[in-house]
């Protein structure tokens, strides 16, 4: 009889059934869900993994033999890395051409398999088929705690599969989802899975097309899970009403600690709700908006946030269209704040000036601990170099700026024109060029009068 079973495989190699026990033809008839198709949570998925060696009470076969057995019986190519790293707790099967069937070959041996913890299977063209045999094979192993199926084009069909383990799940901490062209149905599949959910810490949702309506299914999810730590949005087209279903997520939300938000389409309405956010929201400590549309108006906006929150100590701005103003404004806004946490912040594409390098110096007097990545151009830097080459040169003289300023003061009236001290400069040799020296004067005469009043500079003494 087992002959014969193997003679069909042979003729038919696409079928299916292959290592299937009967209550494989209950899960594909099962519906899938279609375009505009509802799914039922309450359907139960019974498994299609069972091998002969399963129910052989002698389980004589190793890991290894019992893996070339699936893949023989399957007819999928063995991967020899993982036939390598039997012993490991990371198998990392990335970009490995696995298809669906090496994922059932796969999802038989680590069924019952007692010592993979993370399991590596992005770009591995398993689409639903394959994403199925490995949920199904989640049912039962109870080690797995990370999984990546990144780029397998799963699509709205994959997200059901994936949102009926995330309903039944109480192993797996982290998934990365990225680039499987989930829609805003996929959206919901999972968004409705992970409310309330309180088991899975990391989501990687990254490189999806979620856009506005997607945005709303997961700004609502946001709101009611109380487990997520570490959520990845990044690369999808969020803006207007999702951006702010997101944002008001965040605000009821008390477990997200990381946030990623990249190179999406947050400009002014969506900065200033994340600032709302951000008055109320006390556990998430970074935020990336890198490469969104955030002026320096939106800058202003989410300052608003900024301006009270005690939490928050990373805080990524690049490849925004803010300038120097925008960067001043966030600067002043960690100055004033006496709580805020901020230990590192990201405007590296932002081109400072000189009172931006001054007030950061300024600031880092009393937070020594605050970083801020930012791009200055060597004119900035000749210019700030101007007041120390002042400073050296006097005192070399035995003198300080002050008493320079004092000895151009004739009549004691703490105050000295321009054109005097520029003379008086150029007289004493100080090696200044004229960029400097016209920047110097700016700094000593910032109301543009002519006159200097030195009397207020302290750090001329």
């Amino acid at each position: 009889m087992m002959d014969q079973c193997e003679e069909e495989e042979e003729q038919q190699p696409s079928d299916q059934s292959v290592l299937l026990t009967g209550s494989q033809e209950q899960v594909e008839d099962q519906e899938t869900p279609t375009q505009g198709q509802e799914s039922n949570s309450g359907d139960e998925w019974d498994t299609d993994l069972e091998t002969d060696s399963a129910t052989d009470p002698k389980q004589s076969l190793s890991r290894a033999e019992l893996y070339l057995q699936a893949c023989q019986r399957t007819g999928s190519v063995p991967v020899s890395s993982f036939l390598h790293n039997l012993a490991d707790t990371n198998l990392n099967l990335n970009h490995y051409g696995v298809g669906p069937l090496g994922a059932k070959a796969l999802a038989i041996v680590l069924k019952t398999d007692n010592i993979i913890t993370n399991l590596e299977m992005e770009e591995n063209s398993l689409g639903p088929e394959g994403t199925r045999y490995l949920t199904e094979m989640l049912q039962t192993n109870i080690t797995i705690e990370s999984l990546n199926l990144s780029n397998n084009q799963l699509g709205q069909e994959g997200a059901y599969i994936i949102s009926k383990m995330l309903s039944d799940n109480y192993y797996v901490k982290s998934i990365k989802l990225s680039g499987n062209g989930f829609d805003v149905s996929a959206a919901k599949y999972l968004a409705d899975a992970l409310k309330g959910d309180y088991v899975m810490k990391e989501l990687d949702l990254s490189h999806n097309m979620f856009s506005i309506t997607g945005g709303e299914h997961l700004g609502h999810m946001l709101a009611a899970n109380v487990g997520i730590e570490v959520l990845n949005l990044s690369w999808n087209p969020l803006r207007m009403g999702g951006a702010m279903a997101v944002s008001a997520g965040l605000k009821e939300n008390s477990t997200l600690k990381q946030l990623d938000l990249s190179w999406n389409s947050f400009g002014q309405m969506e900065a200033e709700s994340l600032g709302q956010a951000l008055k109320h929201n006390r556990t998430l400590v970074l935020l990336d908006l890198s490469g969104n549309y955030l002026d320096d108006q939106a800058v202003t906006l989410l300052c608003q946030g900024l301006n009270t929150n005690d939490t928050l100590g990373v805080l990524k701005l690049s490849h925004n269209p803010m300038t120097n103003t925008g960067a001043l404004t966030l600067l002043k806004t960690v100055q004033n704040n006496m709580k805020s946490a901020l230990e590192e912040i990201d405007i590296s594409t932002v081109f400072v000036n000189e009172e931006f390098v001054e007030l950061l110096e300024e600031v880092r007097q009393r937070r020594p601990a605050l970083g801020v990545r930012h791009t200055t151009m060597s004119s900035v830097t000749r210019n700030l170099s101007a007041l120390r080459i002042l400073r050296k040169s006097l005192s070399e003289r035995n003198e300080s700026i002050l008493d320079f300023f004092e000895a151009l003061d004739k009549e004691g009236t703490t105050k000295v024109s321009t054109s005097d001290f520029r003379k008086a400069v150029k007289a004493a040799n100080i090696p200044l060029d004229q960029q400097q020296l016209e920047w110097l004067i700016r700094k000593f005469d910032k109301s543009c009068t002519a006159t200097i009043i030195y009397s207020q500079f302290a750090e001329l003494s």
